[in-house]
């Protein structure tokens, strides 16, 4: 069965190890996209509180970005499930690992598993957080 291990992470402490030894995989940069890291109100929260999902939804800039990712991503597991590949790499890199990669994370976790007979390993490394779905 493949194992698609998804991280979000924060580009100042660097990209995520690959512990699989494979590499490839995907890194995809969610710093385009609105940060509400910015504003006050968002600071102390994170991609998982429902403000900070409302905020990036608000406008539909994050849910483009991720329509191109799932588009992307399916291919790969569609791909990897036919060749009995054992493990796939997804990281979402921000500038803190708080918000916006945090919450592209947990919705291509949800989107896979949803769709796919797959394992999912979630690791929001910045958080200390690590789920297995």
């Amino acid at each position: 069965m493949l194992l698609v291990t998804i991280y979000s992470f924060s580009y100042k402490r660097g990209l995520p190890e690959d512990t699989s030894g494979n590499g490839g995989g995907y890194i995809f940069d969610c710093r385009s996209t609105h940060n509400p890291g910015k504003y006050d109100e968002y600071k102390a929260l994170t991609g998982l509180d429902q403000p900070v999902i409302d905020f990036l939804e608000q406008d539909g800039e994050i849910l483009t970005f991720l329509d191109s990712v799932y588009r992307l991503v399916d291919h790969h597991v569609e791909r990897f499930i036919e060749r009995d590949f054992t493990n796939l790499q997804v990281a979402f890199g921000c500038t803190g690992g708080q918000h916006r990669s945090v919450y592209c994370a947990e919705h291509l976790a949800l989107h896979l598993k949803d769709k796919y007979d797959v394992q999912i390993e979630l690791i929001h490394r910045e958080r200390n957080i690590k789920k297995e779905l």
